[in-house]
């Protein structure tokens, strides 16, 4: 069993990777027109190009509801005599909510990106308008999304366990995520020398400032919930953490806190360093890599007392490269497509 679901974790992990990354593509270009930042224009149709990963996103969910038992733990022991879980548990009502918000998502956040396009080419108050109103929807449509993919996949895998501010950890370290993401995308993009329309360096520091500030409010987010546990003497809540913390996944846990917060708040904090691009670059890559050991370990860790470190199974290695394989050569299609970069 530990095998089985520590190895389909990973197959998990890898959507929550790629759902987000689509996802936040399109809020980070919402929220930069919502906040007028002038220099949106140099990268957010960059930041849209990654949109097509939500069609993989969506193949994957369809694997992951599709075998239900191997990606939710507490479904195996769902019928079992004198088990009884929450409503919030029944399988049907998580998969129709589950592919209902997929789909309500994938048409409003698509909307975003066409009213996107025709805004550049259509000047009139009509169109500027309509995009403005669709922009204003995508944070709450986020938010609320982005809450039930936190409880459905990560804080409900272990039933009776709950937070008030997990959803808001969950969404907001995947945006921070994001960021780191999109600055590594960006800065090899530049290096290429394939952009047809090269966007100005010091975006590179406004990425850096913006990581930093993501790196505080996760941080803040992150010992919220631990702290009302821990201070409020909740043993049943503590145990999860414990499990995670002290147990068998005790290196991903430190590790990932020292990746998404030690590693970004101390080189970031540094102002000689926000304004270095390969320093940035770097700090981007402890923040990514971070924040999928972190998915991994409440995924896998809601499993107590069975230990499986990703990377070590020729599944996990072959899923995650098939994964990334397909979804770059999706995102290079959709930029060749865009004419962003050239062939």
């Amino acid at each position: 069993m530990d095998i089985v679901f520590g190895s389909w974790s990973v197959l998990t992990t890898d959507f929550l990777f790629v759902l987000y990354i689509a996802l936040c593509s399109v809020v980070f270009s919402s929220v930069l027109h919502l906040a007028n930042g002038q220099w949106r224009f140099q990268v957010r149709d960059i930041a849209c190009s990654l949109w097509v990963l939500f069609a993989l996103a969506g193949f994957l969910l369809a694997i992951l509801l599709s075998n239900g038992e191997a990606t939710f733990q507490w479904l195996a022991h769902a019928h079992e005599e004198g088990n009884h879980l929450p409503g919030w548990h029944n399988y049907t009502f998580l998969v129709l909510r589950e592919v209902a918000g997929f789909a309500i998502v994938a048409t409003l956040f698509s909307l975003f990106v066409k009213y996107q396009r025709l805004s550049e080419t259509d000047s009139s108050y009509k169109a500027q308008r309509r995009f403005r109103n669709v922009a204003l929807l995508i944070p709450f449509f986020y938010i609320s999304y982005a809450t039930m993919v936190a409880w459905d996949f990560e804080m409900t895998m272990l039933p009776s366990w709950h937070s008030a501010s997990y959803a808001f950890y969950h969404f907001q370290s995947n945006f921070h995520c994001f960021l780191a993401f999109f600055t590594i995308l960006l800065f090899f993009l530049c290096q290429s020398g394939k952009l047809n329309k090269p966007f100005e360096l010091h975006i590179f520091n406004f990425m850096a400032q913006f990581m930093l500030a993501m790196t505080i409010l996760y941080t803040y987010l992150y010992f919220t919930q631990f702290l009302i546990m821990w201070y409020g003497r909740l043993p049943g809540d503590m145990g999860r953490y414990f499990n995670m913390m002290y147990e068998g996944y005790a290196g991903l846990w430190w590790s990932f806190l020292v990746l998404k917060f030690i590693i970004p708040f101390t080189t970031l904090a540094i102002t000689p360093n926000r304004h270095n691009p390969v320093i940035i670059v770097m700090v981007a890559f402890s923040i990514v890599i971070g924040t999928w050991i972190e998915r991994y370990t409440w995924i896998a860790g809601s499993l107590q007392g069975e230990y499986h470190i990703p990377m070590t199974s020729l599944f996990d290695v072959a899923v995650t490269a098939v994964i990334f394989a397909a979804g770059w050569a999706a995102v290079r299609w959709n930029m060749r497509r865009k004419g962003l970069v050239s062939a």
